[in-house]
């Protein structure tokens, strides 16, 4: 049995599907709205999202990239949208499948088995890690930081992007890379994202870009994390 979040703005294949799915022994949170579905993310994160494209508030991709922003669960996009060029934007964005409406909820079924394997595949071959640099530590199976001793009281992005940085000490990582590893989203022109995190980041760690301690910016290429001089 799947944590599945639905998110279908069409009441009739809703209640459709979250019938279907139910019968199949999932537990299903259904909503209509991308706001509600990133409130419900925030909020408890499922094993899994089905996101319908065709939303009232806000375009189903954008959705997605908001959704790989605060999380990193398998996502199934449903779609009406079946052209190459669609599909392929979709999963360069983010996406871990997708499936062209109609579809019988046998189908769904299968395909979120297949998603769900495939993720659990993939924890199961990298184990977590404890990366330590200075007075550092970054617990990646525990989900936790400390600081000379003190926890870091992180959330969710801001601790996967000193992980990332943590796990790869002394190397200058670009923003091109932090956007596609650590938020899954393509780089396409300026973000302001990584910024924001960072500077919460610092801010947390008693430290700022004009006084930096462990978070350097390497100006015109990216970021590195050193242990301190």
């Amino acid at each position: 049995m799947a944590s599945v979040l639905l998110v279908e703005d069409d009441h009739v294949v809703r209640g459709a599907m979250l019938r279907s799915l139910t019968d199949r022994g999932h537990a299903v949170h259904a909503v209509g709205t991308a706001l509600d579905a990133l409130r419900r993310v925030a909020a408890e994160t499922p094993d899994l999202v089905v996101l319908d494209l065709g939303l009232p508030d806000l375009d189903g991709s954008d959705a997605l990239r908001m959704l790989r922003g605060i999380t990193d669960v398998p996502i199934i996009i449903a779609t009406a949208r079946d052209d190459e060029q669609s599909v392929v934007k979709l999963l360069r964005a983010g996406a871990d499948d997708y499936m062209v409406k109609p579809f019988t909820g046998a189908h769904l079924d299968a395909r979120i088995t297949t998603v769900l394997r495939r993720a659990g595949r993939a924890s199961r071959s990298v184990q977590p890690a404890v990366h330590s640099v200075g007075g550092l530590r970054v617990d990646v199976g525990e989900r936790s930081a400390q600081l000379d001793g003190e926890p870091l009281a992180l959330t969710r992005k801001e601790f996967d992007l000193l992980a990332y940085l943590a796990a790869r000490p002394g190397r200058v990582v670009s923003r091109r890379e932090l956007l596609e590893e650590v938020w899954r989203q393509p780089s396409v022109g300026e973000d302001q994202t990584i910024d924001v995190h960072l500077y919460w980041l610092r801010r947390k760690m008693g430290e700022s870009a004009a006084k930096p301690r462990y978070l350097r910016t390497v100006r015109g290429v990216g970021f590195r994390l050193v242990a301190p001089d």
